[in-house]
């Protein structure tokens, strides 16, 4: 972006994640440089019920909201005259969750005068890749969260195609269903992970590949595997072994997930593989993946653990993409909890 001189200047985002069960505000400057990002953590309140409430979880947004945006100011040490645009998880997510962060970002657009980005939430979890290293295009993500497991082909910048996606439970849903099989609180994922590392031996289980050609997921399958172990168990009198069971089910999702990906990359000639969503901060995916893309030679991006959970850094590297391409988003944007990530691709794809 250049001033009246012509000169290049910063372009200064506040961008807004209200999607799930975090409040996050932060502020980027020309869509990779993160001056701030505030996360407001709900873990807490939601694991007496076992899972996000989602009504909880809309309220405790609109209680610090404000307060987040203020703080994620402060600590970039930007004043709203500085920013150049307002930018906000539009979808997919929880919807009333997405409404207070809208409504929130519409209404500071409105007296602050400035521009509105509505911004893809899978697309903020690629584009975390950015605030790390600079991508290479075609590229391909995946994206492995609570609520998405998905192959996505990036062709050019803000281009998306889907390849593959579950067909049922998504990779983190199924970590914290087996960990409440298992006995542990939510969030279950981190538990699983770390008594997976300690095991001695692994649980035989399923891997579930689809038709040879697919790139698609299934983990529903899974999932019953691993309680009728605990139920077989449990019905001989017998304390199922639980570290067994975890390291089994993460090592038959992490060879699914690492083989799909490798194979998709050379499938689209990708020169970078990104590895992002909350479960890009699991332990065993993350050595997995590294050593068999160092073994293939190819290139892999893996953000550090605060940008792979749900935060607004990564918001605000995707809504710096659609702005630089598209501009704006109208002020009668709707929260959208179906958000497509391939309608939502810059003009031009």
């Amino acid at each position: 972006m250049k001033d009246e001189t012509g000169a290049l200047k910063p372009v200064y985002i506040l961008a807004i994640e209200t999607s799930c069960d975090e409040t996050s505000a932060a502020v980027v400057r020309d869509g990779w440089e993160v001056l701030s990002n505030i996360i407001s953590s709900q873990i807490e309140t939601h694991r007496a019920f076992g899972g996000v409430v989602p009504e909880v979880a809309s309220r405790k947004h609109v209680e610090v909201i404000t307060l987040i945006v203020e703080e994620a100011l402060a600590r970039a040490e930007v004043t709203p005259d500085m920013l150049d645009a307002v930018a906000v998880t539009q979808g997919p997510g929880l919807v009333g969750a997405l409404l207070v962060g809208v409504v929130a970002a519409k209404a500071l657009a409105l007296a602050w005068n400035k521009p509105l980005i509505g911004t893809h939430h899978i697309a903020g979890h690629i584009y975390a890749g950015r605030l790390v290293q600079e991508l290479k295009y075609p590229c391909l993500a995946l994206v492995a969260s609570g609520g998405h497991t998905e192959l996505v082909s990036l062709e050019a910048e803000g281009s998306f195609r889907i390849i593959g996606r579950t067909r049922d439970d998504a990779v983190g849903e199924a970590y914290d269903k087996v960990a409440r099989a298992l006995g542990f609180p939510y969030p279950g994922g981190p538990h699983v992970d770390k008594l997976a590392h300690e095991a001695a031996e692994a649980a035989a289980l399923p891997r579930v590949w689809l038709e040879p050609d697919s790139y698609d997921f299934s983990l529903s399958g899974l999932k019953s595997a691993v309680l009728n172990l605990v139920n077989q168990s449990r019905m001989k009198g017998l304390e199922p072994d639980v570290a067994a069971i975890a390291r089994g089910f993460q090592e038959s999702v992490v060879e699914v997930l690492v083989e799909k990906a490798v194979r998709a990359v050379r499938a689209t000639e990708a020169r970078q593989l990104l590895l992002c969503g909350g479960v890009a901060a699991n332990r065993g995916l993350r050595e997995a993946l590294a050593a068999r893309c160092e073994s293939e030679g190819i290139e892999l991006i893996i953000p550090p653990a605060v940008y792979c959970t749900d935060n607004a850094a990564m918001i605000g590297a995707a809504a710096y993409v659609k702005w630089s391409h598209d501009g704006g988003t109208p002020l009668d944007m709707v929260a959208d909890p179906g958000f497509s990530l391939e309608d939502w691709s810059v003009k031009g794809y």
